[in-house]
């Protein structure tokens, strides 16, 4: 049987090395490869893009980004890999993980339940659905990569998004991030938060502060179409072109 990869995700270096000492025990029944460990989610998160783990095992509490957000980002990689949570007693989070059928260790951890769990993990990945129950309000940041490092961006501080060749730019009050993200896709996962104003940005609804005449219109792919409306935002100078098909819902939004 080809040996099961797995990341280890703790912010607490004796926590991860319990896990690697009941690894180790069971690796005559189990066979295994420990590829990465990491102190918190975002770590985590370069860790399996880098070695393509089979299973994640990762603690709930962490800093910069904790279990449950590292789970919405994983369920999005190319490669989705089995994920099992390990958790001191919750209530709340038990009750989620068994609602959306994923697995959990509650510590301390025993080596028999750690096995079943890997056993069940090496068949299994995130699916979207689970994600939903899990963490309904979806994902809380967005990971922008930036001269090589990784940056967190709070989704509660973007104020539009805007399509730009491959890539979208996510642009807060304080400067702009580039997301390797589709349009269409954080249109559908965030929704509730963003409008689209053209074919190419989503805007903040908390963000828009009005309205003006506009000289120059989008037209959804009609070249010189006439003039139309320009969204004004909080604390921003750039105005936002509104197309025409898409002024009816918008202007409906902030008549509201």
């Amino acid at each position: 049987m080809k040996p099961l990869r797995i990341l280890i995700v703790d912010d607490e270096a004796p926590a991860r090395a319990r896990l690697r000492d009941l690894l180790s025990d069971l690796a005559a029944s189990l066979p295994h490869e420990i590829v990465a460990e990491a102190a918190d989610g975002m770590a985590a998160l370069e860790a399996c893009e880098t070695h393509a783990p089979d299973v994640v095992l990762t603690d709930i509490r962490m800093p910069r980004m904790d279990g449950l957000e590292l789970a919405q980002h994983l369920g999005r990689l190319p490669r989705v890999p089995g994920l099992i949570f390990v958790t001191a007693f919750d209530r709340y989070a038990v009750k989620a993980f068994e609602l959306a059928a994923l697995d959990y260790l509650l510590k301390p951890i025993r080596a028999v339940r750690l096995a079943a769990a890997l056993e069940k993990a090496r068949h299994s990945s995130l699916r979207s659905e689970q994600l939903q129950i899990l963490a309904p309000q979806g994902r809380s940041v967005l990971r922008s990569t930036e001269r090589g490092r990784s940056l967190l961006v709070p989704v509660a501080d973007i104020l539009f998004l805007r399509a730009e060749q491959k890539y979208v730019t996510a642009h807060t009050r304080e400067r702009e991030y580039l997301l390797e993200e589709s349009l269409n896709q954080l249109e559908q996962e965030f929704g509730e938060i963003f409008v689209r104003a053209h074919r190419n940005c989503l805007v903040a609804r908390k963000a828009i502060a009005g309205y003006e005449r506009g000289q120059h219109a989008i037209g959804d792919g009609e070249e010189g179409s006439e003039a139309q409306w320009l969204l004004l935002l909080h604390d921003v100078s750039e105005k936002i072109p509104v197309s025409r098909r898409q002024w009816p819902t918008v202007k409906a939004l902030i008549k509201a």
